[in-house]
């Protein structure tokens, strides 16, 4: 069932809206209405005949307010709910712990970068199959289990240590640069090869950002 939130005082619901007087467009305003929506909105700008900016995540289409994108939104979700998992997980972080750190130091991998790419990857389940194929914690194609001798992507012990060595592979042809190792992670070692860095592709670039900013959440959690 798709459940719309209320929107701010008589907008409708699902829409939040900001309207800004010319002096105070900017960082006030993004706030105000980035804190009413979700972190993934688009965000329209519209200025009336008065001068006066609104501001909107959900511009009516049947409006003849010439409403433009102004801010795109950022996806800070897990890859999993943008790959169609309809429930997002309460996430269990600690549970594989004692896995990871055991395959990181096995493999000179950063376990807060492991973490991260779980975390990115599946929301910590050991079981969700992407629709693309891609299989557990790590979410490992079936060409890069057999890579790596996974025999069940599904087992997280197993899953954690082809996607660790994985990782460790990638970080080595990259000379340690994390983000082209992750960027490799989710759109293949060729494809940064190809484009001899971040490959141009939306999903890979916010893939990047998102594992680099829960790296770093995890690195300061310890």
């Amino acid at each position: 069932m798709n459940r719309k939130r209320p929107g701010l005082s008589g907008t409708p619901a699902g829409r939040a809206s900001v309207i800004c007087r010319p002096a105070v467009v900017g960082a006030l305003a993004v706030c105000l209405l980035l804190g009413a929506t979700s972190a993934m909105a688009d965000v329209y700008k519209y200025r009336d005949a008065q001068g006066v900016v609104h501001l909107t995540n959900v511009p009516q289409q049947s409006s003849n307010e010439p409403y433009k994108l102004w801010r795109k939104g950022e996806a800070t979700k897990p890859k999993g709910w943008q790959d169609g998992y309809r429930v997002l997980p309460k996430l269990d972080r600690e549970r594989f712990a004692d896995v990871v750190n055991r395959f990181s130091v096995r493999h000179g991998v950063d376990p807060s970068l492991v973490r991260a790419v779980i975390h990115a990857e599946s929301a910590f389940r050991p079981d969700v199959v992407s629709p693309k194929g891609a299989g557990g914690l790590m979410q490992l194609m079936p060409g890069t289990a057999k890579r790596f001798n996974v025999v069940d992507r599904f087992n997280p012990e197993e899953n954690i240590a082809g996607g660790v060595a994985y990782l460790a592979l990638l970080l080595k042809m990259f000379r340690g640069d994390r983000e082209l190792a992750v960027a490799a992670y989710n759109a293949g070692e060729n494809a940064v090869k190809r484009y001899g860095g971040i490959p141009p592709y939306q999903e890979t670039k916010t893939y990047v950002r998102r594992v680099m900013q829960l790296q770093a959440a995890y690195a300061g959690a310890g």
